[in-house]
């Protein structure tokens, strides 16, 4: 891999990260760090899946995949802050 992907998995992490933050409801208490990482799985798991069920190039933005991705990285950043809740 190189310097560039990194960056841009940290990119797309980051932002994936931020938007599962904003669909979930109420405060975490998570730090960035920890949404970027969430963000960057939910977007590598996210593809996998929409190239699993064939939605993963389309012409244009691939707005099933993006929303597969939202939705992935929400979930993560629920379990983390809740698991987090708790300690």
């Amino acid at each position: 891999m190189e310097i560039s992907g990194i960056i841009t998995a940290i990119v797309v992490g980051l932002i994936i990260g931020a938007l599962g933050r904003l669909v979930v409801p109420g405060k975490q208490n998570i730090p960035i760090w920890l949404t970027i990482l969430i963000g960057i799985l939910a977007a590598l798991v996210g593809t996998f899946i929409a190239a699993a069920i064939g939605v993963d190039d389309t012409g244009g933005i691939d707005w099933i995949e993006l929303i597969i991705q939202v939705a992935l990285a929400a979930l993560g950043v629920s379990l983390v802050a809740g698991i987090r809740a708790r300690r």
